[in-house]
This record gives C-alpha cells, sequence and structure tokens, in this order.
C-alpha cells in the first residue's frame, strides 16, 4: 500500500515563503513523476507542478505560479519538496501531493493522493 504524507502548510503572510514536503512510503517499485495540485474554495483541482524521475528530469509549472514556486527532489527519500516564495492572497488552497509510481513488479502504473495541506495567505 502507498502512502503519501505532505506538511509545511499554515498561514502566511504575502510575499512570504513556505515549503511543502511529501513523502512516499510503503509499496513503491518506481516513480514515474510526483507533483502538487491545489484546489480552492468552489474551484476544480489543478496542477500547480510536477517533476518527472529517470534519466531526465522534466519539471512543468502552472504559468501562475512560475518564478515564484519550484519543485524538486530527494530520490533516496522518495520525497518532492515545493519552495513557494512571493506569495499571494490567490494561492490560497488545499495543497495537494501527487505520485505516479508503480507499486509492484507485476503492477501497473497507479495515481496516488495525500491527505492534502491547507495553504492560507492572508495579512
Amino acid at each position: 500500500q502507498v502512502r503519501l504524507v505532505e506538511s509545511g502548510g499554515g498561514l502566511v503572510q504575502p510575499g512570504g515563503s513556505l515549503r511543502l514536503s511529501c513523502a512516499a512510503s510503503g509499496s513503491i517499485f518506481s516513480i514515474n513523476a510526483m507533483g502538487w495540485y491545489r484546489q480552492a474554495p468552489g474551484k476544480q483541482r489543478q496542477l500547480v507542478a510536477s517533476i518527472t524521475y529517470g534519466r531526465r528530469t522534466n519539471t512543468n509549472y502552472a504559468d501562475s505560479v512560475k518564478g515564484r514556486f519550484t519543485i524538486s527532489r530527494d530520490n533516496a527519500k522518495n520525497t518532492v519538496f515545493l519552495q513557494m516564495n512571493s506569495l499571494k492572497p490567490e494561492d490560497t488552497a488545499v495543497y495537494y501531493c501527487n505520485a505516479d509510481l508503480v507499486a509492484t513488479p507485476w503492477s501497473s502504473r497507479g495515481d496516488y493522493w495525500g491527505q492534502g495541506t491547507q495553504v492560507t495567505v492572508s495579512s
């Protein structure tokens, strides 16, 4: 069983910074990609940033966070980070960690989600 545990959310003033972490544990054979999504009240969940695994690392960011957010990973710990700088009130949302991985050598790729962590940007 795969488990994703997020941490690092909280309340921050506009212009401030937060760093989110997501640790994947359990049965993990290989990871294809990990990423962060967010969902604000009344809105659909949307991709914030993603990072691929393998020989070549590719990152992808939503236009609204480019230049302010940085996604990175620690392969040894199966952990992905989201450094969020210059936060704005419109960044307020529940942030969810996502992993595209293969749990065992005989299973197919699966999509896994964390429980979410609240980020609130307000003065």
